[in-house]
């Protein structure tokens, strides 16, 4: 069972960039549906309790609704605050926690069929598909022993469970950085591993210095040009420049990033570039897919080039589909 009346477009994932595709749509005078595995801003809600973007206000703005903070640099509870005003002002259809089993039909008549929290199944009908479903919900995984003990992570929210305990930190990149810094401000030792000579270049200004130094002074140990081989309950076993090295721990975040959903975009039918980083194809103009009647929004865009698109830009990919729908859609 499920809704019958088919709206002119529906969005899968209920991110910023799923939402600007919304609200660009029912600005243009479609009806417009937002679906989403997860709560509204799925990934954002993820986030570290007390991440700082590194960009203003203003660049995460949709819908022409201005975001106010007293902070140059807004942080993860003010972003979810500006992002339910705007569903809430733009009164958004957005059904949470459906999650999206497969999808049938063809331009001009999809069905999206969803299983809700119980395990129900629901069908949604739409003329037109917009696929907005970012990459923070798939992990790249170490594909080593003992990665599938429950000590493992890979998402860093808050530190106060891993005080006075032995936590290693995988990753040489932001969300590492981060969480390493925050879990030695609140009481745990931590350990770094990383497998370049250095942390990345593309670790935010403010806290590169903080980092290295705080390595520097040994504070937070760190290996790097390493690789953790294997996870045990007690200990982890690393490969160094030095030789094996094992030492005692009891968490392990695993922050080697994250990639796109593709067999999902494969089910759909669209076709990846395998040479090209496994870009979906897809009209740079309009952003519809080789599939007709179904675009593609935010990261997804650049395939496994996931550094290329953020909120900043990926909020603009609205406006090029409701543009295309004016086209191809008679308004309701």
């Amino acid at each position: 069972m499920g809704d019958e009346e088919i709206v002119d477009l529906i969005v899968i994932g209920a991110g910023p960039t799923g939402l600007a595709c919304a609200i660009e749509a029912q600005r243009a005078g479609f009806t417009a549906m937002l679906v989403d595995k997860g709560c509204l801003c799925n990934s954002l809600f993820h986030y570290p309790s007390n991440m700082t973007f590194f960009t203003t206000p203003e660049l995460l703005e949709i819908g022409n609704m201005p975001f106010s903070s007293p902070n140059q640099k807004p942080n993860r509870n003010e972003a979810l605050e500006y992002y339910r005003k705007v569903a809430e002002h733009y009164k958004l259809d957005i059904r949470q926690y459906e999650n999206v089993e497969r999808v049938d039909g063809q331009d001009g008549s999809f069905s999206v069929h969803t299983m809700d929290r119980f395990g129900r199944m629901l069908r949604h009908r739409a003329r037109k598909l917009v696929i907005a479903t970012g990459y923070y919900d798939l992990p790249n995984y170490l594909g080593i022993p003992g990665e599938d003990l429950n000590k493992v992570k890979h998402y860093y929210h808050e530190p106060h469970p891993f005080y006075g305990l032995e936590v290693v930190v995988i990753g040489g990149k932001n969300s590492a950085a981060i969480a390493a810094l925050d879990l030695w401000r609140h009481g745990a030792k931590v350990t770094l591993v990383h497998r370049g000579a250095e942390m990345h270049r593309h670790v935010k200004y403010w806290i590169l210095p903080d980092i290295n130094n705080r390595v520097k002074n040994g504070e937070i140990a760190a290996y790097f040009s390493s690789n953790v081989t294997k996870i045990s309950e007690d200990d982890v076993t690393l490969s160094t420049p030095e030789g094996e090295v094992t030492i005692a721990n009891q968490f392990v975040f695993a922050l080697t990033g994250y990639h796109p959903d593709f067999s999902f975009i494969e089910r759909l039918g669209v076709k990846l570039d395998e040479a090209n980083d496994r870009c979906p194809t897809c009209d740079p103009a309009t952003l519809e897919s080789n599939v007709p009647g179904i675009y593609l929004a935010g990261v997804i865009v650049a395939g496994e080039r996931t550094n290329e698109i953020f909120i900043e830009n990926g909020r603009f990919h609205g406006q090029l589909i409701a543009e295309h729908l004016r086209g191809t859609l008679a308004s309701v």
